[in-house]
């Protein structure tokens, strides 16, 4: 059975140290503040807005929603964004997506300011996450890997890593950063042909194609480590992740559990930006 990896221990571990860097930004006038831009109520956007509202005030984040009609335009959109990067008290924004049809995201992520980019979506901060640069601001969720294995004290130098996913919001950015961290690296998707055999070689499979459990036993080498990426919903209603956990657990080494593994640590990550946006805002 595998070492069950899990966010709540990594997240317990970050927040004693954002507790201390908020409180010497506050001693020194400055609130951490974060915006979170909303269009419209979907159910898993309220869901992520609680979950992350909840975690940054934990540590001493401010956060204001600013919650917008489902059918507002592209101009008035534009105007908020632009209004939320000209606010000095708000130090980062996170802009919930898929907008709806008539906003355009190639629009909005070459107007949000790259400093206030807290989720890595601007063409600067994918420019400096692709060069390397330590001032690049990723996307949480691949940061939330990184996390998770720096925390278990899981190196990646020299080890055969295998990233099932290849988005802009996770697979791509993931990859570049496990390239800074030495990994020898494979980008699989899902016209990978033998999928099942490459993702065998792997020391570290992390799975992040957003399609429930189709990570089985067959693609694991005994004792690898098992990053799910993953959020899906099964037949059955149920929360799950790409991997199919219970038959994988028996054959890998380490193993994330969803929910309960890379999802728990993401909007620690969010909080963690934040703060460091305000520590770099004077």
């Amino acid at each position: 059975m595998a070492v069950i990896l899990r966010g709540a221990e990594v997240v317990n571990a970050m927040k004693d140290k954002m507790t201390q860097e908020v409180e010497a930004l506050k001693a020194r006038g400055i609130q951490p503040q974060l915006a979170i831009v909303r269009v419209g109520a979907r159910p898993d956007d309220l869901s992520y807005e609680r979950g992350a509202m909840k975690r940054c005030e934990s540590v001493g984040v401010k956060c204001t929603v600013f919650a917008l009609p489902e059918g507002l335009g592209q101009a008035e959109f534009n105007e908020q964004v632009k209004a939320i990067n000209d606010d000095k008290l708000i130090h980062g924004m996170l802009l919930f997506r898929p907008f709806p049809k008539q906003i355009s995201e190639e629009v909005v992520k070459n107007i949000v300011a790259p400093a206030k980019d807290m989720d890595g979506m601007t063409p600067i901060n994918v420019a400096k996450v692709f060069a390397g640069d330590a001032d690049a601001i990723p996307p949480c969720t691949p940061e939330a890997v990184m996390e998770v294995l720096d925390h278990f004290k899981i190196s990646v130098e020299g080890k055969r890593v295998v990233v099932i996913g290849r988005s802009m919001v996770v697979g791509k950015p993931l990859s570049m950063m496990l390239l800074k961290k030495h990994a020898t690296l494979t980008i699989c998707h899902t016209r990978t042909k033998d999928l099942e055999g490459v993702a065998r070689g792997a020391e570290i499979l992390i799975a992040a194609a957003g399609k429930a459990k189709m990570v089985t036993a067959a693609f694991v080498s005994p004792g690898a480590t098992v990053i799910d990426v993953g959020i899906n919903v099964d037949a059955a209603g149920n929360l799950c992740g790409d991997v199919d956990f219970e038959p994988v657990e028996k054959v890998a080494g380490y193993i994330t559990p969803v929910p309960g593994g890379v999802g728990t640590v993401t909007s620690s990550l969010l909080a963690k930006h934040v703060i460091r946006a305000a520590s770099q805002s004077v």
